[in-house]
């Protein structure tokens, strides 16, 4: 592996582990603000701000917000379903535990994703389901499931 693609799966380790601290702490919050919806929305306005201030600060003229109205509706769906990933992480994670919620969720991650590559969804390139993808999802589920239940 190059240098340069090591530091780019160190910082995927370093993401993954940061979505860990979040679902305690919107948990936290949404408890303080007396429902689940309160924390989600608590951590996307808190979200929403900052990569706001990102943008103004780095990137505003990489951005043409004038495309907005030609974009699929389709496209508007990602925040919907982060939305719908926080404020279940926030319910979820009481029930099961940190190290359930984020496990099974990654499980999810990788079987949704698998049959996306699968079928070139997105107008990714289509990409087989191998034997050895196949056997890593299975990994990849069954260690959550331990995770959970063992």
């Amino acid at each position: 592996m190059s240098f340069p693609a090591l530091g780019l799966a160190v910082l995927a380790i370093i993401a993954g582990a940061l979505i860990s601290l979040q679902a305690p702490i919107n948990v936290m919050a949404g408890q303080r603000l007396g429902h689940v919806l309160g924390g989600a929305t608590l951590s996307f306005v808190v979200g929403t701000l900052f990569l706001l201030a990102v943008v103004l600060i780095g990137v505003r003229d990489q951005i043409d917000l004038s495309k907005l109205t030609q974009m699929s509706p389709l496209l508007f769906l990602g925040g919907i379903l982060g939305a719908f990933y926080v404020a279940m992480s926030i319910w979820l994670t009481p029930k099961l535990g940190i190290g359930a919620v984020i496990s099974l969720g990654i499980a999810g991650q990788v079987v949704a994703s698998l049959a996306l590559d699968h079928f070139g969804l997105f107008n990714l390139a289509a990409r087989e389901v191998t034997l050895g993808r196949a056997s890593g999802a299975v990994l990849v589920v069954a260690g959550a499931l331990m995770v959970r239940y063992l």
